[in-house]
């Protein structure tokens, strides 16, 4: 049977009144908006959220809106007039919720950026991340060692470069970290670009979607490498590189006489990290989503009990209204030598979840 509000009351004042166990009473309601369940990084980041609010007291509202601007919008307008007490977004299109926090802000709803800078709006409070420039330098520092470390022998390196979704603000920051890197090098005359594409506006892939990497791959192998051979790839992300690795593969890449080209990746997710065991993608990023949880569970407590949440970077991310106050975390890269000590090891996947 179930209890109505008013009869759960009731039990509840009679359970206090007569020394009975009384009903927990919640701290509150978040509401989690995250982008699409297409991507198994933001699984977890759904799951560490709704397990860490719960611990903490809180109810939540967990929404995946499918990479649909639309549906996203109507979630989160959906989650407003319920009334939840804080919006925590990941935003599938950074510069599209502005009329949406208007009415969040209204509401005397705060609003956390998670992950993902939530752009031309005045009404976003804070930004929960990682230090992503230093995810793109850390991306591109990986690349070069592999250069070297599988074709010590080559100069200049022929690298192509791939990068994020234009409408998500991370992916500027990676390409922007690793060109700090690449474009010296490039330079220098040790890293040529044979099919001269450049920038995000050309190297841009919509949606982060692998399908979409695979296809540009195919087309740059077929316009640039009759004859030369491609030592690299620079990839965002481990969506992308599953793809960029099945074009690689489709030639012959991996096989016979011609190795492997040295490819990064980001997320650690299991696809990229059995690629790498078996020797193929070279490296990732691991963003432990878990601290990413934990640090958006504090700024939640801080702002419902009137104090100010911790933040470490006020400089660094202007949203194009305002500068959004940060807290930046660390990532660690991850190869075929450290996965099981940092992955493994930490609890994050295990032994067998990688075989």
């Amino acid at each position: 049977m179930e209890l109505t509000k008013r009869s759960l009351l009731k039990l509840t004042a009679a359970a206090a009144l007569f020394g009975g166990p009384a009903f927990a009473q919640s701290k509150g309601t978040i509401g989690i908006a995250m982008p699409t369940k297409s991507s198994a990084r933001w699984i977890s980041d759904g799951n560490s959220m709704v397990d860490q609010f719960t611990a903490a007291g809180y109810d939540t509202d967990l929404q995946y809106a499918e990479d649909d601007i639309p549906n996203q919008l109507a979630q989160i307008e959906n989650m407003i007039t319920k009334g939840v007490n804080v919006l925590v977004i990941a935003a599938i299109d950074g510069t599209t919720l502005s009329n949406a926090l208007e009415n969040a802000a209204a509401a005397g709803i705060k609003v956390i950026a998670y992950d993902r800078l939530i752009r031309e709006s005045g009404n976003v409070d804070y930004y929960a991340t990682f230090d992503n420039f230093k995810v793109g330098v850390q991306q591109a520092n990986s690349l070069v060692a592999g250069l070297k470390e599988r074709f010590p022998d080559v100069k200049p390196w022929n690298v192509e470069l791939f990068g994020g979704s234009p409408d998500d603000n991370n992916a500027f920051f990676f390409y922007n970290g690793a060109m700090s890197v690449l474009q010296p090098m490039i330079d220098a005359g040790d890293i040529a670009v044979p099919s001269g594409q450049m920038g995000m506006d050309v190297v841009g892939t919509l949606r982060w979607d692998g399908a979409v990497a695979q296809s540009r791959m195919d087309n740059l192998l077929s316009a640039n490498y009759t004859d030369a051979k491609l030592n690299g790839a620079l990839s965002p992300y481990d969506g992308l590189s599953i793809g960029i690795l099945s074009s690689l593969k489709g030639v012959g890449y991996g096989s016979g006489d011609l190795p492997m080209p040295i490819v990064t990746g980001q997320d650690c997710e299991v696809p990229s990290i059995k690629s790498i065991i078996a020797g193929e993608q070279y490296s990732s990023i691991f963003k432990d989503t878990r601290n990413l949880a934990g640090v958006t569970v504090k700024m939640v407590d801080a702002i419902l009990s009137g104090g100010e949440p911790e933040i470490n970077d006020t400089t660094t991310y202007d949203n194009g209204v305002k500068v959004v106050p940060s807290y930046l975390l660390e990532s660690q890269p991850v190869d075929a030598t450290n996965y099981e000590a940092i992955l493994v090891g930490s609890g994050y996947y295990t032994a067998d979840q990688l075989k």
